[in-house]
C-alpha cells in the first residue's frame, strides 16, 4: 500500500506535519533572534574593551573574541547547558530539592548564541568605528561635546550604519548556529524534521523541507539587511 504523498506529510491534513514545522521554525527564530540580541549588548561592550585606553581592558576583550571564536559552539552550548544545571543543581539542594535540575533549553540556546555571536559582532562594531572620520571626534571634543553627547550623536548612528552587513553576515550564522540547540532538547526546526522524519521513516522529504524553510528565512533576511544597508548609506558617498 502506498504511504501518503510528500504533500500530504508536509501538508496541514490529518497526516501533515506543516503546522508542526511552521510552530518550530517560530522557535528557530525565536532562539536565534534572543541570542542575536544577547550577543548586539555583548559584542557592544567587548568593542567597547577593544578600544579602550586600559591594556586590561583590551586584553580582556581580545582574550573574549579570540576564544569564543577559536572553540566549537556545540561545546559552548554544552558548557551552559550542564554547567546551568549543575549551578540550579546546587541552588536546588539549598531549598530541599532533589536530583537533576535542567537548564531550560530556550534560555541555554540565547545565551550560548550571544556569547559566541558576540565575538563575531564585537569585531564588525571594531571595525565600523574604525571607519568613522578621526575628525568628526575631534571637532566634537573641542566644542566640549561630553562623552555621552558623542555616543548618541556622532558613534553610534555611524557604527550601526556601517556595521549593518557585519551584522546581516552575524545573523546568518546564529541561524545555522540554532540547529545545534536540538542537542538540548527543544524542538526547533531541526529537531522537529528529526522527530517527524523517524515518525514516519520518510527522512528525506522533512530534512529537505527543513532546508527549504532554512532558505526561505536567510533570503527574506538578506533582503532586510540590504534594504536597512541601502536605507542607512542615503547620501553617504562611496569611495
Amino acid at each position: 500500500m502506498q504511504g501518503p504523498s510528500f504533500l500530504d506529510l508536509v501538508g496541514f491534513g490529518p497526516e501533515g506535519w506543516g503546522a508542526a514545522l511552521l510552530m518550530a521554525t517560530g522557535m528557530t527564530l525565536a532562539v536565534a533572534t534572543g541570542g542575536f540580541a544577547a550577543g548586539s549588548v555583548i559584542g557592544a561592550g567587548v568593542a567597547g574593551a577593544k578600544l579602550s585606553r586600559s591594556r586590561a581592558l583590551r586584553a580582556f576583550g581580545d582574550g573574549y573574541t579570540t576564544v569564543l571564536r577559536g572553540i566549537p559552539d556545540l561545546l559552548v552550548i554544552y558548557l551552559f547547558y550542564f554547567g546551568g544545571s549543575a549551578a540550579l543543581g546546587v541552588v536546588g539542594q539549598l531549598f530541599g530539592a532533589d536530583g537533576f535540575i535542567g537548564m531550560p533549553a530556550f534560555l541555554t540556546g540565547v545565551l550560548a548564541i550571544g556569547v559566541v555571536s558576540g565575538a563575531y559582532q564585537a569585531e564588525v562594531f571594531r571595525g565600523a568605528f574604525n571607519t568613522i572620520s578621526r575628525g568628526e571626534l575631534e571637532a566634537a571634543r573641542a566644542v566640549g561635546m561630553r562623552t555621552g553627547l558623542r555616543l548618541r550623536r556622532i558613534i553610534v548612528p555611524q557604527v550601526l550604519r556601517y556595521a549593518i552587513p557585519g551584522l546581516g553576515n552575524t545573523w546568518q550564522l546564529v541561524l545555522k548556529e540554532s540547529a545545534l540547540i536540538s542537542v538540548t532538547g527543544l524542538v526547533e526546526l531541526l529537531r522537529q524534521s528529526q522527530i517527524a522524519a523517524g515518525s514516519t521513516r520518510r527522512p528525506f522529504d522533512f530534512y529537505i523541507t527543513a532546508a527549504v524553510l532554512y532558505l526561505v528565512i536567510t533570503a527574506v533576511s538578506s533582503y532586510l539587511f540590504r534594504q536597512a544597508e541601502a536605507r542607512a548609506l542615503r547620501g553617504v558617498r562611496r569611495a
